[in-house]
């Protein structure tokens, strides 16, 4: 049996908040007045019985974290916002250091961990693919061969020769994607960029890392909140969960369990936890129903906003998604007229006429901003239903989401007669 491409074991990083961290260990000179003040606020946190400064300063991104990946696996990554995805891949890359446990890789790793990583702002475009790979370990032939693939794929051939800091986000983007992707790595490793790219490149990405993994048999470990893409391109999925791996299966199951994590009852109540952000307009508490029956069914919200000064005029937007997360549809029930808030609280009444559905878990999204395309507030997953009815009330077979998650109306009518055809 060969050799697994990945194996961690008992992976564990710590993070001092506050405190510059050196290599080895070491902590960054402190001045006499920072040793000083330091040591005040650790005597005044024990005089009160709180912690001290060290440890309420500690932060644990990943906490004893074991799995292994063999060669042509591809493996998705998926938790929410700071459960220690990033922190686990820069590792993986070895850009970070663990404190504690091991991680064995077997094969170049080519790393796409955020946009622009490792180029140098100063040089030119083709002067960073050689760069990059020469750092992946490969020898200038093997990059000269590849040149003409990574250009082509980029489609930044006129600005090749262009210095990168002159670079869109975009353009940073499609070399940075195009050279870890082409060069001969046997470890892909990619995190949430495809994010920055239109619709477009995103799908020519991920059209790049199922040839990748399915023609090339190379291994992907992917990161991403889109959990479209991750069904699409994964045949397992990691789940990770403050710092520690809650489920390690399928990607599929995977999907369903982190979705389902996220998830608030149907018709249950969204209130914000936090205060509320400092723009002129948030969200401060949203409920939904589900009203009527299949195929009439319509969502009503009630949301309350709240109002830092007086807005421009708003609109908001309603995001439906499906069981992972993925928009489907959005509502606009205010675009005329628009909202107008002054200082102070404020409550709406939304109605959302849905179409026929295929019977699922559903959630809703909501923003709000100008009309002028600013951001207000945006929050996802807060209200979730289900849809149990089929739309239609002669289907016998089940519905399969693979054909998408709306049925519309439709309508079939015998024009002519067409004679029997007897098969002798």
């Amino acid at each position: 049996m060969s050799e697994p491409a990945i194996r961690v074991e008992s992976i564990s990083k710590r993070y001092q908040l506050g405190a510059a961290e050196c290599p080895r260990g070491r902590f960054r000179y402190k001045s006499l007045r920072e040793s000083l003040s330091r040591g005040v606020r650790a005597s005044v946190g024990r005089l009160v019985g709180g912690k001290t400064e060290d440890e309420s300063k500690t932060l644990w991104a990943l906490r004893d974290i074991s799995f292994v990946v063999q060669p042509g696996e591809v493996v998705g990554i998926i938790g929410r916002n700071g459960a220690g995805k990033s922190t686990l891949l820069k590792i993986l890359s070895r850009i970070t250091e663990p404190t504690g446990g091991c991680a064995e890789i077997n094969g170049h790793v080519g790393s796409l961990l955020e946009v622009g990583a490792g180029f140098h702002p100063e040089l030119t475009g083709r002067e960073n693919i050689f760069l990059n790979g020469a750092i992946l370990g490969m020898r200038q032939e093997e990059i000269r061969q590849k040149l003409d693939e990574i250009v082509a794929f980029s489609e930044i051939e006129k600005f090749l020769d262009t210095a990168v800091k002159q670079y869109s986000s975009g353009m940073y983007m499609r070399l940075a994607f195009a050279v870890a992707a082409h060069l001969e790595t046997e470890i892909l490793v990619v995190d949430e960029v495809l994010a920055v790219g239109d619709a477009e490149f995103q799908k020519k990405c991920l059209g790049k890392m199922q040839s990748v993994a399915s023609q090339e048999g190379r291994t992907v470990l992917f990161v991403s909140h889109n959990m479209a893409a991750v069904r699409n391109l994964c045949s397992r999925g990691l789940v990770l969960e403050g710092g520690r791996v809650s489920f390690d299966g399928s990607a599929a199951e995977a999907i369903a369990i982190y979705s389902a994590n996220g998830r608030t009852p149907a018709g249950a109540s969204w209130k914000r936890a936090q205060d509320a952000p400092s723009k002129p307009m948030s969200f401060s508490a949203i409920t939904a129903n589900l009203r009527g029956a299949q195929p009439q069914l319509r969502l009503e919200c009630r949301v309350t906003l709240g109002c830092a000064s007086p807005c421009p005029k708003s609109l908001i937007a309603v995001d439906i998604c499906d069981a992972t997360l993925s928009p489907i549809m959005q509502a606009l029930p205010s675009t005329q007229p628009f909202i107008e808030g002054s200082t102070g609280t404020h409550q709406l009444a939304i109605e959302i006429d849905l179409p026929p559905l295929v019977p699922g878990m559903y959630s809703a999204d909501f923003w709000i901003g100008s009309h002028y395309s600013s951001t207000f507030d945006y929050v996802k997953n807060v209200v979730s239903f289900e849809v149990t009815e089929s739309p239609a009330a002669e289907r016998t077979f089940p519905h399969s989401p693979a054909h998408g998650f709306m049925v519309p109306n439709s309508r079939c009518e015998y024009e002519t007669t067409v004679p029997s055809l007897v098969v002798r």
